[in-house]
């Protein structure tokens, strides 16, 4: 049991060296460490100093950002209003074409069933004209045979008048004297 209540036995190291500094009767001493050559505290407080730094500028900054952003939503808003404003002026042109289009279609039609109403009237007009046109040259014409017709029958009848006159002057010469004259003048007298 001696063996066993003996204290263990600790190996020392080149490291537990390390930590032994002279002038204090030997006893080990606790190294701090350090980053940079500066102790720890050192470092935590350049740490707090600029993460406050960034807190400060940071928030600077993100006002900024935050500035310049709500002043591009609002300038992209604006665009979308605008927009919004065209498309619907838009709408309302093409609306009012469509419409206007529709109405120049109803008057096309309107316009082309007028012409072809007053095509046909011109047409039924011209045929009048024309049928009465022809009744007056026809009746014209039968006019001038008429009247030809008279002309050459009152030619004749005045030829035939004066062929008979002729005729009845030499007949008469020829056939009645004087006594003859008298004793007809007497019987157209008594006659009378």
């Amino acid at each position: 049991m001696a063996e066993a209540t003996a204290a263990p036995e600790v190996f020392a190291t080149e490291a537990a060296e390390a930590f032994v500094e002279e002038g204090h009767g030997g006893a080990p001493t606790h190294a701090e460490p350090e980053l940079f050559g500066l102790a720890p505290f050192q470092v935590v407080s350049i740490a707090m100093f600029v993460l406050l730094l960034i807190a400060f500028f940071g928030a600077k900054v993100h006002k900024t950002i935050a500035g310049g952003l709500d002043s591009k939503i609002a300038a992209i808003k604006d665009q979308l209003d605008e927009a919004k404003q065209l498309r619907a002026e838009a709408e309302a042109l093409r609306n009012e074409y469509a419409a206007k289009i529709a109405g120049a279609e109803k008057d096309a039609e309107a316009m082309l069933a007028n012409a072809q109403h007053e095509a046909d009237a011109i047409l039924e007009k011209a045929e009048a004209d024309s049928k009465a046109m022809v009744e007056r040259r026809k009746r014209m014409a039968e006019d001038k045979i008429a009247a030809a017709e008279r002309e050459a029958v009152e030619d004749v009848r005045n030829r035939a008048v004066n062929a008979a006159t002729a005729a009845s002057r030499k007949l008469i010469a020829e056939k009645h004297d004087a006594d003859a004259d008298r004793s007809l003048a007497d019987k157209v007298i008594a006659g009378i």
